[in-house]
């Protein structure tokens, strides 16, 4: 059976002076492991310290994302073989590091209820739906599917760079609500991002594009955004 070294970061703050890297092999039991499978196995037959998060194991509930190999990825839709060993496993960068593998999601997800992710209503709710047309509706493919998993945030520079800036993350999901045809707030939320944290300071590096699991397109969303401030100035 082969065995594949994993490359861990390991911190435990209540012992620990600094994070140190730590190896495990880890069985190849079938064809299709996932990198989550991996550390399972690692959990529960080597060390049941090893602390990280998961849920839905089914690329949905963006809790497992993680540095593999130096690039942004959810563990439970990462093949174990589709990559180089050995695997290096590290927490998401730039976010303050917990324990092991697990990451302070709090500045993150602040950032992503700032920007008012909800429908934005001044008009009087019908009493029927709020019907979209279909082309109305197909608007929102490619921003609605984000699952918060910071995988885009963390991988940009910019968001490195600035503590305050609100990252892919939380203006794509401001353009989502925007570009809705039965919101009505975009005055409010487009003011709060005319700002150098804000969209100005997205500098179309497109990390954001490589690391979304979903394949969405964060840059091409802030830029919408950035168009139509200039629209609403002019």
């Amino acid at each position: 059976m082969e065995k594949v070294t994993f490359s861990i970061l390991r911190y435990d703050p209540e012992k620990d002076k600094e994070p140190f890297f730590q190896d495990f092999q880890v069985e190849l039991r079938r064809p299709g492991m996932m990198v989550l499978d991996a550390l399972n196995q690692i959990r529960w037959e080597q060390d049941g310290t090893l602390a990280y998060r998961r849920s839905c194991r089914e690329g949905v509930c963006g809790s497992d994302g993680l540095n593999i190999n130096g690039v942004n990825r959810l563990s439970c839709m990462t093949h174990v073989e589709e990559l180089q060993y050995p695997i290096v496993i590290q927490p998401l960068p730039s976010l303050p590091l917990i324990k092991d593998l697990v990451v302070d999601m709090d500045n993150f997800l602040d950032k992503y209820f700032s920007c008012k992710p909800y429908l934005i209503s001044r008009t009087p709710m019908p009493d029927h739906e709020m019907l979209q047309s279909p082309e109305e509706r197909r608007k929102l493919d490619g921003l609605y599917e984000c699952i918060l998993c910071a995988c885009c945030s963390s991988s940009c520079p910019s968001y490195w760079a600035d503590p305050e800036y609100l990252g892919p993350s939380a203006l794509l999901n401001v353009w989502r609500f925007i570009i809705d045809s039965r919101d009505e707030g975009a005055d409010e939320r487009l003011e709060m991002l005319n700002n150098r944290h804000g969209v100005w300071r997205c500098h179309t590096i497109l990390n954001c594009i490589e690391a979304c699991p979903k394949g969405l397109n964060p840059t091409r969303a802030i830029g919408g955004l950035k168009k139509a401030l200039v629209m609403a100035r002019f």
